[in-house]
């Protein structure tokens, strides 16, 4: 007997009002279970609004243009129409069998002793931050795995870090929501399991005895054609292009007017990140800039090596990749200089040296740490190192709050890891916030929350040795502070050398938002804390 089913707009997080721009069935369609229903979209993303039940749709609630929020009606849907409707469409005519079989009589009622009750449980994306459409890379289980509780089921990647989505319970896994090549986002679906659990026991109801034969009826259904071959529409039409806010985002990162963009291969004429890409890469090709500016750069001239010796080709992984893009159209967009100096850091290490030798430390305290208080104190003194240029180039955004980026060296590229708040807190706490997010670049457990936010950026590269090298900023941000390897020298104290533990420093910033005097006394107000921890207290 068919019933009906309401669907409704499921959680989208803290977003109500959120656009309708594409409703992709009408009354009379049948619709499985997590087929796309419509189409919403943020001022940060779109996203599919999928089916929770399948049949007959005999109501839709919502059309193109109309603004939905948690909870509101989408589809009114026939249940167990399904069935019938492709039944009467399927080439032959589908028979019912009959099947009689007797049923054997049963006592009125039995008693369970013991029960197992079996529970549906639905794993789902946890928080991921503000980053939405994260690429899986690799899926580590399948329908049918018996997986542990924190057992690993796929990896995600996104442009500055790899993360493991771990199993919130165990079970046996019935439903996979998730393939490679797929996004996700916080709230998603990734697998249901049915975990398995005791009762108590318990007293089972049954009907009484039938002698009459049962009649089990057998239809046989027709297959289903849900393939959709992808389609490149040109966008010549004069019309507005078709595009999601991050892919309008992206475009304008790359410098690129979307308007001049002809091939769309998404849905409906949409054009997506890989169309951009390929606009670049053809406006490279052709010699002329993907930018508004004019002058093209010309790419580098393909090598074949091979025919020098033997050669093997490496993919580089997707951070490495999308790390060298930001850097490029960092370098290509920021007028960068970089300053050069020492600090005196003789004092700073005797004291960490006493710190780390008391018995009764918990932590053991790095060089770094101070460092990262002492960028704190002088980033106060100095506003602009702690700004952002507006993206029109008109004003400069002064924050208040001061997190620190650390640059960490991982087998899949680099990340930056945040400190946040690093005024509020002390060295203990800082030390120990370092650890465990060092702890996760490590294990590829870094969520995007842990990597953003950042004010300026700290590149060490101290444990490794090196005088000297030019960090490039990270932007957003307008500087970046540079590390090498401490050392001892002879420093002349107007009547004699002492011997001096130095740490070379290497100040990159946006010069146009620092000009040159004001970087070298952000770098001589560094090397004041540097010299002498004390003045941290005041």
């Amino acid at each position: 007997m068919s019933e009906l089913t309401e669907i409704k707009v499921p959680d989208v997080g803290d977003v109500s009002d959120v656009d309708v721009i594409e409703v992709s069935v009408q009354v009379g369609d049948i619709i499985e279970l997590e087929q796309t229903l419509a189409v919403l979209e943020t001022d940060k993303a779109s996203m599919d609004l999928p089916a929770s039940a399948a049949g007959k749709v005999t109501a839709v609630h919502l059309k193109v243009g109309d603004k939905v929020s948690e909870g509101d009606l989408i589809l009114t849907v026939e249940a167990g129409a399904q069935t019938e409707t492709v039944a009467s469409i399927a080439e032959p005519p589908v028979t019912e069998a009959v099947i009689e079989t007797p049923v054997k009589a049963e006592p009125a009622a039995v008693v369970v002793e013991a029960a197992t009750v079996s529970e549906n449980i639905a794993v789902n994306v946890p928080d991921l931050g503000d980053v939405k459409g994260v690429d899986v890379i690799e899926v580590l289980v399948a329908v049918g795995d018996t997986v542990t509780k924190e057992q690993t089921l796929a990896v995600l990647e996104t442009d500055k870090a790899s993360m493991d989505l771990p199993s919130t319970h165990a079970g046996v896994i019935t439903e996979l929501a998730i393939s490679v090549g797929g996004k996700v986002s916080e709230g998603d679906l990734i697998i249901r399991i049915d975990t398995e659990s005791s009762s108590a026991p318990t007293s089972v109801a049954v009907a009484e005895p039938v002698t009459a034969p049962a009649q089990v009826e057998q239809a046989v259904a027709a297959p289903s054609v849900s393939d959709k071959a992808s389609t490149v529409v040109t966008n010549n039409s004069g019309v507005a292009p078709h595009a999601t806010p991050s892919v309008r985002l992206f475009a304008r990162e790359l410098g690129v007017d979307i308007s001049l963009v002809t091939q769309a291969s998404g849905r409906k004429g949409r054009i997506l990140r890989d169309d951009i890409k390929s606009f670049v890469k053809q406006a490279l090709k052709s010699g002329a800039s993907a930018t508004q500016g004019g002058a093209g750069i010309p790419p580098i001239p393909a090598v074949d090596f091979s025919k020098f010796g033997e050669v093997e080709e490496q993919k580089l992984s997707k951070i490495k990749r999308l790390t060298g893009q930001n850097l490029t159209r960092v370098w290509l967009n920021l007028p960068l200089v970089t300053y050069h100096d020492e600090a005196d850091i003789t004092e700073l290490e005797a004291f960490r040296k006493a710190l780390n030798a008391d018995k009764n430390a918990d932590i053991k305290v790095t060089g770094l740490i101070f460092i990262v208080k002492a960028l704190v104190a002088a980033m106060q003194e100095f506003p602009s190192f702690n700004s952002s240029l507006s993206a029109d180039g008109e004003s400069l955004i002064l924050k208040k709050y001061y997190n620190i980026g650390i640059a960490v060296d991982t087998p899949n590229g680099l990340v930056v890891p945040v400190l946040k708040d690093v005024d509020k807190k002390g060295i203990a706490e800082l030390t120990r916030d370092l650890s465990a997010l060092s702890e996760k670049a490590r294990k590829g457990k870094l969520l995007p929350a842990d990597m953003s936010g950042g004010c300026m950026t700290i590149s060490s590269l101290g444990g490794i040795g090196g005088k000297a090298f030019t960090p490039i900023v990270n932007a957003p941000e307008v500087a970046i502070l540079g590390l090498t390897r401490a050392s001892m020298q002879p420093v002349w104290n107007g009547a004699e050398f002492e011997p001096k533990l130095m740490q070379p420093l290497d100040l990159t910033y946006d010069h146009r938002v620092i000009d040159g005097a004001e970087g070298a006394r952000f770098t001589a107000t560094l090397i004041k804390y540097l010299g002498d921890i004390r003045r941290l207290l005041l």
